[in-house]
């Protein structure tokens, strides 16, 4: 079956975007939001077949576990059905024809238009993302992350250049996790920056509260339908293949609101998925492609991005490891799976087992980042601060990944090959006419910034001057960046008289020192034993969620 009957389908999408255009903030340089990737293919045209066949074999004979009502009675009404052992089984007829008809490309809006992104094709994005319940500091030790540190994330990321996307990281363990965490979570990132938003949500009833508050930002609903600006994550299945009831409660909710939706399949390979990394694939492509029947079976025309995460378990413990070769051999095919099926993709990379900023954390980090975008993913997740195999961040670590990632995106950009690019002419003149060097050649000149990205952090310095700068490392170099950065005033990008309407409508309260970004060592609020709980009734109703 060749790729391009299985993703045969409709397309569309802005021109700008399929020529890799990004913000202005990208600059004149070589790389932009968007190149486009996948020129390397680890899985051959007959192993992305058997992939898929497997898949489509465990959909049908093996089938989903513990399914909502909800859950079968809307996968039902489009052809699925529920065998003797109640587990909700899906035709392979079902499945390819969800496959041709989904949505080839989602608009992932930003605030601020110039960093809308388009997932689809073979364009690349990167975004952080994670659940991370402690942040790395300077001296080595962990300590709990809380409000104040996403805030202070949220503004980091929004000078990234090379990180697209802002998915909450770190989880806010200042926060009651029943009555303020998802609504807090949510307002944080959109205060902090104009890029696209990625937040996960405990339970529908906290997503529906969510959306009247979005409503309200975005100015009405309809705007807000027509440019969502926030996506969520769903794990809406716990492998191997069994519903997560409140999970499928919020891809349900999410996808009646207009909200686009992530389909993460993560198992963990040798224990929650097989050890064998072609059976790991596999099961994961099943359950995110489950997940996309689902979608379809709500809205036809629902944004859904296609996320099987297939991980891996270091088999002497059973602990999580993000950062080995099988970790990324297995998210690059991953990725070429989306490709093989032509659906905006989204994948991990970044999950560094190292716990501090080191070499470990550069050389797991480059090895994964470098494999799988050139796999063809459309979105990679977890991209920049994540350390402990995704129970830490950095935020020097966020700098120095943020790095690591315009140096891989400039090998994804690969070689212009034209004319005017190979030089012939250029050649002939310095060799026939002198002066036997292109130092100062015209071409050279003009290439100098729009041809070649220059590090910030890495030392390219010759050795005397090096130790005449004395000795600079590149975590030295981003921790001073970094404290440049949080010396610069930051009020968020919610205006003054919306910020308190909606700190007063949704009793949200502050990170110390108030919402403007804290600075580093200010003081962690105590987490309130009873904090104040909005009325959400009247608040579900105006989100139209039912």
């Amino acid at each position: 079956m060749a790729t391009a009957r299985i993703g045969a389908g409709r397309r569309g999408g802005r021109a700008a975007r399929r020529r890799g255009e990004g913000p202005s903030e990208a600059g004149a340089g070589p790389v932009r939001p968007g190149v486009e990737g996948g020129r390397l293919a680890l899985l051959r045209d007959s192993d992305m077949r058997r992939i898929h066949e497997t898949a489509l074999w465990l959909l049908a004979e093996v089938g989903v576990a513990d399914p909502l009502p909800s859950t079968v009675e809307l996968v039902t009404a489009r052809g699925g059905f529920v065998d003797g052992r109640g587990r909700l089984r899906l035709s392979r007829a079902l499945v390819e024809d969800v496959i041709a008809r989904a949505r080839r490309e989602v608009l992932l809006a930003a605030r601020d238009p110039a960093w809308d992104l388009e997932p689809g094709g073979r364009r690349l994005y990167l975004a952080t993302a994670g659940a991370a319940v402690e942040m790395v500091e300077e001296d080595g030790t962990l300590r709990p992350s809380t409000l104040s540190d996403l805030v202070r994330i949220a503004a980091a990321v929004d000078g990234l250049e090379h990180v697209h996307l802002f998915q909450r990281p770190v989880v806010c363990r200042d926060l009651d996790p029943e009555r303020e965490l998802d609504l807090h979570t949510l307002y944080a990132c959109l205060w902090g920056t104009r890029k696209h938003v990625g937040c996960g949500f405990t339970s529908a009833r906290s997503l529906a509260r969510a959306f009247a508050l979005l409503h309200r930002l975005a100015g009405c609903e309809a705007r807000w339908r027509a440019r969502p600006f926030v996506s969520v994550p769903v794990c809406h299945v716990v492998p191997p293949l069994r519903c997560a009831p409140e999970a499928c409660r919020v891809l349900e909710t999410a996808v009646r609101g207009g909200m686009p939706v992530v389909l993460i399949a993560a198992g963990q390979a040798g224990a929650t998925s097989p050890a064998a990394l072609a059976g790991a694939v596999a099961q994961q492509v099943a359950e995110s492609l489950f997940g996309l029947v689902y979608v379809h079976s709500i809205d036809p025309a629902a944004p859904a991005v296609f996320a099987p995460w297939p991980l891996v378990s270091d088999l002497r413990s059973g602990a999580m490891s993000g950062g080995g070769p099988e970790q990324a051999l297995l998210m690059a095919a991953a990725a070429q799976m989306g490709r093989y099926y032509d659906l905006p993709t989204g994948v991990a990379a970044g999950m560094t087992d190292s716990k501090c900023d080191d070499y470990q954390a550069g050389m797991e980090n480059a090895l994964n980042h470098t494999l799988i975008a050139h796999s063809g993913a459309n979105i990679i997740y977890e991209a920049a601060g994540m350390r402990a195999s995704l129970l830490a961040f950095s935020l020097p670590g966020l700098l120095l990944d943020a790095e690591l990632l315009g140096m891989v995106l400039r090998t994804v950009k690969a070689l212009d090959v034209d004319d005017a690019s190979l030089s012939a002419e250029v050649v002939a003149k310095v060799c026939l006419e002198g002066p036997g060097h292109f130092l100062d050649h015209p071409q050279t000149l003009e290439l100098m910034h729009s041809g070649f990205l220059y590090p910030r952090f890495a030392d390219r310095l010759a050795p005397d001057a090096w130790r005449e700068a004395g000795r600079p490392t590149a975590l030295e170099r981003a921790r001073r960046r970094l404290a440049a950065l949080e010396a610069e005033p930051h009020a968020g990008y919610i205006p003054p008289d919306l910020h308190r309407e909606l700190v007063e409508a949704f009793f949200l309260r502050p990170p110390p020192g108030g919402w403007e970004r804290p600075r580093p060592g200010e003081a962690v609020a105590a987490p309130r034993s009873e904090p104040p709980m909005a009325p959400d009734a009247a608040e579900q109703e105006e989100s139209g969620v039912r």
